[in-house]
Parts: structure tokens; sequence; C-alpha cells
């Protein structure tokens, strides 16, 4: 059996694997435990009674958390002219049009956020391949498919985060960081756990949100009870 380092050790101290915590419960003890040298996330993980191999019940969406992130989002911004100049003035880190696709192409992928105006997305989608897998892909059902550049890159700096359900049912995403207020964590968590249960697909039977897990980067998991997490 591993060795368990005497961080890890102390951080799992105390704490019971089994329970169900109380959502308020859990960001107390989390952060109290979250004692790396630098600001960790918190990450949510939502276990949902679909089978994402089904059309009817994929869960995607985006959701922008009262709170943001807590971390720097380079944005890139597909666009042409007045567009292009657009989403300059709104913050966005990267813009081009035939030449960001040919750096992307290339492999140069220095952007956590890709958006595109809808003209582009004739350009854009040769590089399904490359963007894809990386869950990079501007797409118009999390808006990263607009017109509206300027209100795109404002809402992926300030805290948009987007999701989508895995292989084994599992949506999860980082919501914020350790050093932010127990209540501005608890706020952005249930801001993401209503964003997927609106996101509810047609084909989802029983019980939707089976379990809800909550970590630091380099803490522990705590199990949370379910009913908390609800708005």
């Amino acid at each position: 059996m591993a060795k368990i380092g005497k961080r890890i050790a102390k951080a799992r101290d105390g704490l019971d694997r089994e329970k169900l915590y109380d959502l308020s419960e859990a960001v107390k003890l989390l952060k109290a435990r979250a004692t790396a040298k630098f600001d960790e996330t918190i990450e949510v993980a939502l276990n949902l009674g679909v089978d994402p191999r089904h059309a009817d019940q994929m869960v995607r969406g985006v959701v922008n958390l009262p709170n943001g992130t807590g971390r720097t989002v380079r944005v890139a911004v597909f666009a042409r002219g007045d567009k292009a100049e657009e989403a300059k003035a709104a913050g966005a880190d990267i813009v081009g049009a035939e030449d960001l696709v040919e750096k992307v192409q290339g492999g140069e992928i220095d952007f956590d956020r890709a958006i595109a105006t809808p003209d582009m997305m004739g350009l854009v989608g040769r590089l399904g391949k490359v963007l894809g897998p990386r869950g990079l892909m501007p797409n118009p059902r999390v808006g990263t498919v607009t017109p509206d550049v300027t209100a795109a890159v404002k809402a992926s700096k300030g805290g948009a985060v987007e999701f989508r359900v895995e292989k084994a049912g599992i949506v999860h995403a980082g919501i914020g960081k350790a050093s932010f207020g127990d209540d501005a964590l608890v706020e952005n968590i249930r801001a993401f756990a209503d964003a997927v249960q609106k996101a509810k697909p047609s084909g989802a039977k029983g019980t939707y949100v089976q379990r809800v897990a909550l970590s630091s980067t380099m803490g522990p998991g705590l199990k949370i009870d379910p009913a908390t997490v609800q708005a």
C-alpha cells in the first residue's frame, strides 16, 4: 500500500470519507485543509443518472458563477473587421481569422476559451479535431458562437464556466479558490448545480443528481448531501 504523505494524512484527519456532509460544513472543512503553497481550486463533481452515449441524455451548458472563478482566463476570438476590433476592446487576449486558424492548426493553443462570430465557423470548423478534444470548440449552445463578442468575452473573463458530462456520467468544474469566503463558494456551487439541473436532458430517468463530491486541488474529497446543494 502506498505511503500517505504527512500533509495529506493531516488533511484527512478528522474527516469521515463515508459521511454525507452539509455543503456549508464541507466548504469550511476543505478551506481549513487547503494548505498548499498556492491558492487551491475548489472543485465540485456531480454523478448524474445519465448515459451520455445516448443523444437524449447528453448534458451540456454554461453558467456564470456569481463570484467568478478566481482564475485568469485567456480568451481567443475568431473574428474579422469591426467584430475583431470589438473583441479587442472587450479584453480578448488573442484575436484573428485565417492567421489564428493557422496558428491553432500548428499546435499553438495559448488560450482557455474560444469564441467565434457565426461567419467564421466555416473556417473554425476545420479545427474540430484540435479544439474538440480539449473542450475548446466554439458552440452556439454555450454562447461561444455569437455576433455579440463583447458580451461573450466579458462573460468568459468574469466567471463563465462551461460544463459537459463525461462518459461515466460525471460533470465537474472548478468553482472558485480556497481564498474565497465560505458564502461565495457555497453560492457558486449552488449556481453550478442549478445550471446542471436546468440542463437535465429529456432522456434522463430516475434520480438525476445521484452523488455530489467536493475537493480542493491538493486536498481530500468529501461526499455532499445533494439536498444541501439545491439553491
